[in-house]
């Protein structure tokens, strides 16, 4: 008995109070310090406050979407009354013949369609998709037919060279090339213009007045047709320096009229 009452003065207050009754030859509990306790009650409080976090984090959200949901909802809800009145209403549809002929102010000259036939020199049948220039040239021989001379490459191999249009003496015009295709005309331009080849008869290179007339038509209507203007025209010389035409190289003056008559014919065709 003394034994025990010793023992028991050498505990801490707490631990004779805490201290449940210690049978003989049983284990005694461990102990938990008060400073042990509270670290792990503030952990569990903290675990709690994350989870509470989270779980108001998610029921924000579930309300913001449904919020969303809603209003989508009612806007498309109001929307369908205006878009069952559209679909009331008629839908014009017009011509595309009669628009392009309202936009076009210059009418197409008479053109004869005489084609070369596909070959690798003067006709390639390369698609041409744009339309940057209109290129003029001369035949380069007095009172030759350009026509023959183009389909005979097909045959003889010496060169390749084409045009689009050739306006003969009289002032015909024939297409070669259709204008969605490329032409052997301007080495480093054949993938975005098209040519057009005189015809002569002097030998200073200038063109019959019937030529020069068929020329002016001929340029209104492919600039008016491709949205370009009368500074779009150029001549062979102006792309890499070939005598071509030979008369409006050696006279700027000439060449400078025949843009202010393209340009003259343009107006006057559109009142």
């Amino acid at each position: 008995m003394q034994n025990t009452v010793r023992q028991n003065e050498q505990l801490e207050l707490w631990e004779v109070v805490r201290s449940p009754e210690i049978r003989p030859g049983a284990i005694p509990p461990k102990r938990i310090s008060r400073r042990r306790y509270s670290r792990k009650q503030k952990q569990a409080r903290r675990r709690r406050a994350i989870m509470y976090r989270c779980m108001a984090a998610c029921i924000l959200l579930f309300l913001v979407i449904s919020i969303c949901t809603l209003i989508s909802t009612i806007l498309n809800w109001l929307r369908q009354p205006k878009e069952k009145e559209m679909e009331s209403i008629p839908v014009v549809q017009q011509d595309p013949v009669i628009i392009e002929e309202e936009r076009s102010a210059v009418a197409a000259p008479d053109i004869l369609e005489d084609f070369l036939e596909l070959n690798d020199y003067s006709r390639p049948g390369t698609e041409l998709t744009k339309i940057k220039n209109i290129f003029v040239h001369y035949t380069a021989n007095p009172n030759t037919s350009a026509r023959s001379y183009f389909a005979g490459l097909a045959e003889t191999h010496e060169r390749s060279a084409s045009a689009h249009f050739i306006i003969g003496y009289d002032g015909e015009i024939i297409q070669c090339i259709p204008l969605d295709e490329q032409a052997y005309a301007v080495m480093t331009r054949n993938e975005d213009s098209i040519s057009i080849e005189c015809c002569y008869k002097d030998k200073d290179g200038s063109f019959t007045q019937e030529t020069y007339d068929s020329l002016v038509h001929m340029l209104s209507w492919l600039i008016d047709k491709y949205d370009l203007s009368p500074k779009d025209i150029l001549r062979h010389y102006d792309c890499g320096g070939k005598l071509c035409p030979i008369y409006y190289v050696e006279n700027e003056d000439a060449w400078d009229k025949l843009l202010y008559d393209v340009a003259s014919y343009q107006e006057l065709a559109s009142y």
